[in-house]
């Protein structure tokens, strides 16, 4: 083979790559980290496919992803694993559907998915989330911020990406809800209580006033040159509130989407509305807290029971 028709295979490849990648962000708006994600494991399987000479991902056989799993066993964890086949099969079936393969069958149909062990998340009883929730100095600019901070996402489960977005205009008082965008830019209207409203009322009036430049936007949350908070700004608040609290546990900002939800289902809610609140696409990543919410059970009667 020429050297010319061998970089037109490769360019091939890459071209096929790349309008899977474009297809997963123009027809199914996923988010660019979720892009990433699988631009980097089709990127190992490309470069993979170079290395073996194969013209085509249409001459790929089951042998050779045998053969690309056994060299990444030791690079990769059983969930990355099952994320990349996940990555190459959906890549198969998009090639397939399109037409640009003369095959039928999805060469990844007969590779199962490890199983994988799923720990479940840490959370923070109503005692420790109230221990963080009043350490913030309400009386400063800074302080009253954080607060309010804090107490959303408490209030309504958000991820920190979502608390970095959320607008002045999201927030709807007569209704007592949230407008949130998640994950894909899916957009979810979410309860919030009267208490937190209130805290977000007086940020508003004795905080972000101040904090407020030309260059502020919309966005609710400002630092103090005026711009939109960045994620390590929400790790960092958290966590010296946290060491504040003498919290004795890992803190993170997702700690709060999970006591949320888990409180939630302690006090009697069913998962089909936290699912909504949570903005889960699937039932079964809502049903985590099911576990978490037995684990509890099992400590409590482990506690208080005289057979404990």
């Amino acid at each position: 083979m020429k050297k010319s028709d061998t970089q037109s295979v490769k360019d091939l490849k890459l071209s096929q790559v790349q309008g899977f990648l474009l297809h997963l962000e123009l027809e199914r708006s996923l988010s660019a980290n979720t892009i990433n994600s699988y631009s980097f494991d089709l990127e190992k399987f490309r470069l993979f496919a170079d290395e073996l000479k194969l013209d085509s991902f249409e001459d790929v056989r089951d042998y050779h992803i045998e053969k690309f799993l056994v060299r990444l066993k030791g690079e990769y964890k059983a969930s990355s694993t099952a994320r990349l086949l996940s990555s190459l099969r959906q890549f198969y079936e998009h090639l397939i559907d399109s037409g640009s393969f003369n095959i039928s069958l999805n060469p990844l149909q007969f590779f199962d998915s490890p199983k994988l062990t799923r720990k479940l998340p840490e959370i923070l009883t109503f005692e420790e989330i109230e221990k963080i929730l009043s350490q913030p100095d309400v009386n400063s600019p800074l302080g009253l911020r954080d607060k309010t901070i804090l107490e959303i996402m408490y209030a309504c489960g958000l991820r920190v990406s979502e608390v970095l977005t959320l607008k002045t205009s999201n927030i709807l008082y007569e209704d007592e809800v949230i407008r949130v965008i998640g994950k894909g830019s899916k957009e979810r209207i979410v309860p919030i209580a009267a208490s937190t409203l209130e805290w977000i009322r007086l940020y508003i009036t004795n905080s972000r006033s101040t904090l407020a430049k030309s260059i502020s936007q919309d966005f609710l949350f400002l630092n103090w040159r005026g711009m939109s908070l960045s994620r390590m700004a929400i790790w960092d608040m958290i966590s010296k509130y946290s060491k504040m609290a003498k919290i004795d546990k890992k803190i993170h900002p997702h700690i709060f989407r999970h006591s949320f939800a888990t409180h939630l289902l302690e006090g009697g809610a069913d998962l089909r509305s936290i699912q909504e609140m949570l903005g889960h696409a699937d039932i079964s990543t809502t049903q985590i807290y099911t576990h978490v919410d037995i684990s509890y059970l099992k400590q409590v009667h482990k506690e208080f029971h005289p057979r404990g």
